[in-house]
């Protein structure tokens, strides 16, 4: 077959053909709307979209995106990419579409200048990751759940962790298919379980406009150093999560130190899961 390959675009022809194709893959979500594509795609303060489409024809068959993300390494700043969705039509599955596509992207992105891509891979996708594109595991997040207080202390010598701006962070807590609110400084977000509420952010310096409500249940992910739970906490058993969750890291350039679990605070705003 052949294929034309094209650089994603946030044009609302293209919004609407992205939206089409994710919906119909993931059928257990309704997330992926036209708006909620467009505040991930083309209204990140950090920058557009940087990704790859396959085309057959008229027909869009693959689509793989990364969106920028500003991390602390070693005390400098870096430009990274988080890496995100991925989709493949139906009728064009096993012909490798998706590491032509993920090559394609990585390749555009050092021409761009970022140099690093993280993300959090599921159990399908995990193996590709590693053995085709050249990514290493850093750890499965953490997953914990109950009732009281998740503390750690965000202040400490971390090797690389995220930046958070006013601005990046006005715009991630505007996702238009999410639903946030605020206790004590800490975002939280509702999930499909009824009554659980996932922890996204702690430590908030200013207050945002957001309804205030105390969560019961709580979900925490992610990985940090000195985590503390106070009060009625668990580790979610293997089998009630939706997918192994494994931190994922590819050095585009070779120039970034090798990255450990505990050299990481991961929190769930640093990806898409709620």
């Amino acid at each position: 077959m052949d294929y034309t390959f094209t650089k994603t675009e946030t044009t609302k022809q293209k919004i609407e053909c992205y939206s089409n194709l994710l919906s119909a893959v993931f059928q257990n979500t309704n997330k992926f709307t036209t708006d909620f594509l467009t505040w991930q795609y083309a209204k990140n303060p950090n920058g557009k979209v940087v990704g790859f489409d396959a085309f057959y024809g008229d027909t869009l068959a693959g689509h793989y995106v990364t969106i920028p993300v500003s991390y602390n390494i070693k005390g400098t700043t870096k430009r990274g990419l988080l890496s995100l969705n991925t989709a493949t039509h139906a009728e064009h599955r096993g012909k490798g579409l998706f590491t032509q596509l993920a090559n394609r992207t990585y390749e555009e992105a050092q021409k761009l200048g970022y140099e690093f891509v993280i993300g959090v891979a599921n159990q399908n996708s995990t193996h590709g990751f590693l053995k085709k594109l050249e990514f290493y595991l850093i750890a499965p997040l953490k997953v914990k759940t109950g009732m009281g207080n998740i503390t750690f202390d965000k202040s400490l010598d971390y090797l690389i962790k995220p930046n958070w701006t006013e601005d990046s962070l006005n715009w991630r807590l505007h996702n238009p298919e999410a639903n946030y609110f605020i206790d004590k400084k800490c975002v939280y977000s509702k999930t499909d379980k009824s009554g659980i509420h996932a922890q996204l952010f702690k430590d908030l310096k200013d207050e945002l406009d957001l309804t205030k409500k105390k969560p019961a249940l709580k979900l925490w992910i992610g990985l940090a150093k000195d985590l503390k739970c106070k009060g009625l906490f668990f580790d979610l058993p293997k089998r009630f999560r939706p997918s192994p969750l494994n931190l994922i890291f590819k050095d585009l350039n070779g120039n970034l130190p090798k990255i450990e679990k505990n050299d990481i605070l991961f929190e769930l705003i640093d990806f898409d899961g709620y």
